[in-house]
This record gives structure tokens, C-alpha cells and sequence, in this order.
């Protein structure tokens, strides 16, 4: 990680003894974003950390409620949610690591990707599938954007699912 801080110290004291934590990640919105291995696993996961001046304001029973519906959704276009919680007065929550690129990076990073009609429609297809299947079960996303749909081989996954209603409807 880049050069620490305190916050850094904090995160790395809180989440030393379950994590290897390997770099930070870009675009976490109102979050800091982790990739780590999860030791006892020997998996790569995301760690999204609420900073404690975010954490502050928010009421944790609503944020934990709104975190286990989100982690309800078990469907092939949805990164599911492996834990949540908190370390102090960090927040935090889990979830696989996805091998690609977000469909951010995809049509405005470098070289900018130019998709045919038929990879435009899989991608609808994906994302459109996602959140009907949690539109079914009253799960809506409310931050639906290029940068929570992750390409993962030939197939769209969407990320954040309930986690931005989570920290709104639990801030005061």
C-alpha cells in the first residue's frame, strides 16, 4: 500500500491477523477498498472499509440489517457478500475478488474497448438478469453505474448490490 497513515495503522492492525492485505484499490466511492488473501482460505478477497469518520454517523443495527439483505442475493450476476462487520469503529464487508475489469475501465481507460451488438446485448443481458432477480426480492440497487459492472470473462457481474442503500439508510 502506499505510504501509511494512521487510518492505514488502523486497518492493518484490525485486519493483520485474518488478511494478508496486498494493495489498495481505486474507485471506492464513499469506501477505502482492499485486495487481500484471506489466510485461512488462501483466497483473494475485497475488503471495503467504511473510513471512521463516515462510520461515525451511521447507525450500525440499520447498516448490519441492510447488509445481510444484500447478502441474500445468491445469483451467478451479483458478487455475493462472504462477511461483513465491524473492527472498532471500522465498518467493513467482504467479497470475492474478480478476476477483470469494470465496464468503467473497459469503455473509458486507456484503450477504450469498442463492443459489438452482440457483446453490448450479453452484458444487458447479465446486468438486466441481476437486478430483476433482486428487484424479485426487494432488493433494489440504487447505484447502478459502468463501475459496479465487473466483466468477468464473457459475463457482467454486478457489485455493490445494496450496500449504497445500506450507508444511506444508515446515516442519521
Amino acid at each position: 500500500m502506499a505510504e501509511p497513515n494512521e487510518f492505514d495503522s488502523q486497518i492493518r492492525e484490525a485486519f493483520g491477523a485474518r488478511f494478508d492485505l496486498e494493495r489498495e484499490l481505486t474507485g471506492g466511492g464513499m469506501s477505502r477498498v482492499f485486495l487481500a488473501v484471506e489466510r485461512a482460505l488462501n483466497r483473494q478477497v475485497v475488503i471495503k472499509v467504511l473510513p471512521p469518520d463516515l462510520a461515525a454517523g451511521v447507525n450500525r443495527e440499520r447498516f448490519r440489517r441492510e447488509i445481510q439483505l444484500a447478502a441474500q442475493l445468491q445469483h451467478p450476476h451479483i458478487v455475493p457478500l462472504y462477511s461483513a462487520g465491524e473492527l472498532g469503529d471500522l465498518l467493513y464487508y467482504t467479497m470475492p475478488f474478480i478476476e477483470g475489469e469494470s465496464l468503467k475501465h473497459a469503455l473509458h481507460g486507456e484503450r477504450p474497448q469498442r463492443f459489438t451488438p452482440r457483446e453490448v446485448v450479453r452484458i444487458l443481458h447479465d446486468v438486466v438478469d441481476a437486478l430483476a432477480y433482486a428487484h424479485e426480492r426487494g432488493v433494489i440497487h440504487r447505484d447502478i453505474k459502468p463501475g459496479n459492472v465487473l466483466r468477468s470473462g464473457s459475463h457482467a457481474v454486478v457489485t455493490d448490490f445494496g450496500v449504497a442503500k445500506a450507508i444511506s439508510a444508515a446515516m442519521p
